[in-house]
């Protein structure tokens, strides 16, 4: 091909099916969404439990103590051993069964994710990461053979006191 042939390239080809793919995705996302049962905002109580007043009240402080004690566990499993995105998430959807703040945060969530995961099958996003990655892996490498020559391999229980 010649460089000043007005015929579009391979990659630019590629990126923009890419694109069109991601759109579709966006789309179809938006649609699930909608079609989900109506608007599929509100409490999702049963009817005797929304009929009274008093009762419906102390549903939906029992299901806040709930998701806040998930939400709340999540977050300690940040920094500690555990899924603690999943648990946050998982502590969301319980005030999402009554409160539509977490409604709608959850589908802005759903909407990013979705939107991230079509961005990652990109060519170009795809190879810079999978770069990024080996030359991490031979950063890390390197340093290790480094260490391993200087220091040699000595196993910590049988380091001598000196």
């Amino acid at each position: 091909m010649n460089t000043g042939s007005d015929e579009p390239g391979e990659a630019a080809v590629a990126t923009d099916r890419a694109k069109a793919d991601r759109q579709e995705a966006v789309r179809e996302a938006r649609t699930e969404d909608r079609t989900a049962g109506g608007d599929g905002l509100g409490s999702r109580a049963p009817q005797f439990v929304k009929a009274r007043r008093l009762l419906h009240l102390s549903w939906q402080v029992g299901v806040f103590v709930i998701g806040l004690a998930v939400v709340g566990a999540g977050i300690v499993m940040l920094p500690l051993p555990g899924p603690g995105w999943v648990v946050i998430f998982g502590g969301m959807a319980i005030w999402a069964t009554e409160f539509v703040w977490a409604q709608l945060v959850l589908r802005w969530t759903k909407r990013k994710v979705t939107e991230a995961a079509q961005r990652a099958l990109d060519p170009k996003v795809r190879r810079r990461n999978i770069t990024l990655t080996v030359i991490g892996l031979v950063i890390v490498g390197v340093l290790l053979g480094i260490y391993l020559w200087k220091f040699g391999l000595v196993m910590p229980w049988k380091i001598n006191d000196q």
